[in-house]
Parts: C-alpha cells; sequence; structure tokens
C-alpha cells in the first residue's frame, strides 16, 4: 500500500491565501508570525505528527495589479509583510528530530554562489533537514526593488538552468570527501589538494570558486519546483526530487501527473525518484454537519478582494475592470479563460462568472477544498494518491495554527489506521525521509551529477 508524505505550507507572512481570517479568533499567524515561539511550537506540532517538512513560499515584492496599484494588497494583507524564513531554520532544527524545512529562493534575486553558501550553511545547522524550492520569480515590484531584471518566461528558465550548473558544481565538484584533514601532525586543517576552483564560465554567470563550506549532510539540499507551464515542467522534471502541483480534482490531475513522469523518464531519470505532492487545504470536523459549518464561518471573516489581488499578482490580469456576472469564458484574456477552465473542471456543468471566482477564492485561492468528518477527509487523500497518483499532499492553512491541529488531531490517526501515513523516523536527512534511510545524497540517476561533471559515489 502506497505510503503517503505530508507537507505543511506556509509563508513567514501575516497572511497567506486565506484573507480576512485575521478577524478569525482562532487565528493566531495573522500576529504571531513575527514571533519565533510562534514557528518552534508549528514545527514541533507537524515533527511529533510525522509530517515530512515544513515548506516556507516566499515573494520580495507587493501585489499591485488589481485596480492598478498596491492599495488592495495592502489593505489584506496579502502575502505582505512577510519576513525571510530561512533565518528560522536552525531554531526549528533545534526543536525538532524528523522534521524538514524547505525555502523558496529565487534564482532571478540571488547570485549563485550566495545561493550554496546559504543552502550548505542550513543543511549543516539542521543536520541535512533543508530543501531549496527553486523558482525563477514573477512579481514585477520585486523588480523595481533592485532584484533582477524581469526576462520573458521562457529566458528566466534558460538562466535557470545555467544557474543549476554552477551549483551543482560548487556543491558536488568543489570540494573532495576528505578535505578536512585535521592533520595536527602535518599542521594541515583543510587538505588544499581537495578543495577546487570551479572556474565557471557561461551566458549568465562567471563563478571561480571554491565553494564556501565544506560538504554538508546532503551536499546538494533536497531540491523541489512548482511551475506548472510547459518550459516549468521540463525544468521540474529535470532537477525536481519533489514537485508541488496544484490541480482542480482528481480528474484533472491524472493525465498532468503522467505527462510530468514522463517527462523525468525522458531526462534519463527514474520516475520513482520524482515526488509529487498535491496542494490541498482541508475543514475537518468530527461530523460532515460540524465541518459544513466550520466552512461557512471561515468564509464569514473572508476579505474576497485579498484573493483578486493575489490572483492578479499570479496572473497580471486586474479582475476589477469586470463586473460580477461577467462569464469568465467570454473575456478577452488568455489567462481569464484558462481560470474559466479551471473552474469548469472544478465543477462541471457550471459556467463560471467573476462572481463565482470570487466566492472560490474566499478560503485558500485556488487550492482544493476537502470538508468533512475525518474519514471523508482520508478517502479524498486516498483518491489523490491511488486515483491521480500522487506522492503526498501539501496541506494548505486555512487559518493557523486552527488547520494544522485539526488536521492533525483528526486526519492524522485516520490515515495511520488505514497504514498510510507510517510511524515517523528520527535523524534522518530529508532526502532519506522521501527515499528511505541511507539516500542523503542525490540519486546516481539525477542530472545534478552530469553537470557537475562528477561521478556519483560508488560508480
Amino acid at each position: 500500500m502506497k505510503t503517503i508524505h505530508l507537507n505543511a505550507f506556509n509563508q513567514c507572512c501575516a497572511a497567506l491565501q486565506s484573507f480576512g481570517q485575521f478577524r478569525n479568533p482562532r487565528d493566531r499567524t495573522s500576529q504571531d508570525y513575527k514571533r519565533l515561539g510562534h514557528w518552534v511550537e508549528l514545527a514541533r506540532m507537524l515533527d511529533e505528527a510525522g509530517f515530512d517538512s515544513l515548506f516556507f513560499a516566499d515573494v520580495h515584492g507587493v501585489y499591485d495589479i488589481y485596480k492598478g496599484n498596491a492599495e488592495t494588497g495592502v489593505r489584506h494583507a496579502v502575502q505582505f509583510p512577510g519576513n525571510d524564513p530561512t533565518v528560522l531554520f536552525p531554531a526549528l532544527a533545534m526543536a525538532t528530530r524528523r522534521l524538514g524545512f524547505i525555502a523558496t529562493y529565487s534564482t532571478t534575486y540571488y547570485p549563485p554562489f550566495h545561493t550554496a553558501k546559504l543552502f550548505s550553511s542550513l543543511d549543516h545547522f539542521t543536520g541535512g533537514r533543508v530543501g531549496w524550492n527553486i523558482v525563477t520569480s514573477y512579481l514585477e515590484s520585486a523588480a523595481r526593488n533592485g532584484l533582477g531584471d524581469r526576462l520573458p518566461h521562457d529566458e528566466r528558465y534558460e538562466r535557470a538552468e545555467e544557474y543549476m550548473e554552477v551549483v551543482y558544481k560548487l556543491w558536488e565538484a568543489s570540494w573532495d570527501d576528505g578535505a578536512m584533514a585535521r592533520d595536527g601532525a602535518r599542521d594541515m586543517h583543510i587538505d588544499p589538494a581537495r578543495v577546487h576552483p570551479i572556474d565557471y564560465r557561461g551566458r549568465y554567470y562567471s563563478v571561480a570558486g571554491p565553494h564556501m563550506c565544506e560538504p554538508s549532510p546532503q551536499r546538494t539540499p533536497f531540491l523541489l519546483q512548482a511551475g506548472q507551464s510547459g518550459r516549468g515542467v521540463r525544468f521540474g522534471a529535470r532537477h525536481g526530487e519533489a514537485i508541488f502541483v496544484t490541480y482542480p480534482n482528481v480528474e484533472a490531475a491524472r493525465p498532468r501527473v503522467a505527462r510530468i513522469r514522463a517527462a523525468a523518464a525522458a531526462e534519463g531519470r527514474d520516475p520513482r525518484h520524482l515526488k509529487l505532492l498535491g496542494g490541498l487545504a482541508v475543514i475537518v470536523a468530527e461530523t460532515d454537519e460540524e465541518a459544513r459549518a466550520k466552512e461557512a464561518r471561515l468564509r464569514s471573516y473572508a476579505s474576497p478582494e485579498g484573493g483578486l489581488a493575489l490572483f492578479g499578482g499570479w496572473t497580471g490580469i486586474d479582475l476589477s475592470q469586470f463586473r460580477d456576472d461577467d462569464r469568465l469564458d467570454q473575456l478577452d484574456s488568455e489567462g481569464i479563460k484558462a481560470a474559466a477552465r479551471w473552474f469548469t473542471a472544478a465543477h462541471p456543468g457550471r459556467i463560471a462568472t467573476l462572481a463565482d471566482a470570487r466566492e472560490e477564492m474566499k478560503l485558500a485561492s485556488l487550492i482544493p477544498l476537502a470538508v468533512g468528518r475525518p474519514e471523508r477527509v482520508a478517502d479524498e487523500i486516498e483518491r489523490w494518491a491511488d486515483e491521480a497518483g500522487l506522492d503526498g499532499i501539501n496541506l494548505v492553512p486555512i487559518y493557523q495554527p486552527g488547520s494544522f491541529t485539526d488536521f492533525i488531531e483528526l486526519v492524522v490517526p485516520e490515515l495511520r489506521r488505514r497504514g498510510r501515513l507510517p510511524e515517523p523516523v528520527r535523524d534522518l536527512t530529508l532526502r532519506e525521509s522521501f527515499f528511505g534511510a541511507g539516500h542523503a545524497r542525490l540519486a546516481a540517476d539525477h542530472p545534478g551529477w552530469r553537470l557537475a561533471g562528477v561521478q556519483p559515489p560508488g560508480k
């Protein structure tokens, strides 16, 4: 029976994807996101429950497409304000034994030498429990903050391909095993013959090296990606060890999951070496009636314009120019038509209007929502795993910590009873949590070895 990986989705900000929940008396993150103890408490809870990882998304600008300015995004705290999550990781690692920590880090905003040093440092400080969600970024407002040029979509990925070659060389080729000699007799702390420059020269980057850090437990951090475009799928299938995906339902997911696995095979990889984690929001209670009442209560707190501002940042489309009764499929925008196809897949037979989109995005934006008693929610998670072919879920909270505590108290025991969630194994690296003990390094078929110019261990 297929086991199911659990990842907790988050962002070190006041509001993630369900805006207005600061009015919910059970929501704490809207106020406590800037308090270290808040994140330590959450990490401990997830660790004890058997989650594999806590993933922090991140952005570096404001959402300013809706109504042509940032007022709505700021008013509704649309992923703003936000702090840098990477500074949390050593403290969270000290409070946990197994949980991994994943950070979104942009190939557009940071030079590869800096990124390689940061993630090696975090891998050391967490005992090998760090992952990197590789993004190329999209907000125009971030470019105006001096964080790199906003290149065309596909060129961002072309530059990212070169970026990855640089970091692989730094992580895997710059230091030999045994370079830290610590040989008192020869007065040799580090053997200089085993530390190498990389002397990389490419179209976008020139990096001499050597890498600033000695090899960390994983050397290369666990690699994740979330691109859903054709170019993003190819990039993720080449480099990712896990991919975050979001689909409106199981039926829509099935062919897309197959496409990603086929893309991994085309790269010469075993498709089983790529874990697919599907976004899911959950509202659970002891009975279906209680769960539906909880959903109604959560919707009553929602600030729907916040969802429209978030949508504008994702797509570049200002929805304020349309009327509530406008049909999405008749609007003259390919982005809007794609959204219409999303809503049609989520609600077959229904023609979506802007008002429908606003209601849909009140809770967890475009993330599918499972509502009901624990057995019903567990059934839905099993469908995503067995029928869509996902390896786990990326649990998106509506309010915090309540969305996580409810899931842990009610759904985790049910998944464990069904044999879907194994008992936690401590003291593994993040990569080992996904692929098993003894697999702390990149798999032998991962292209990182070829791009680094070295052979996998044992070859």
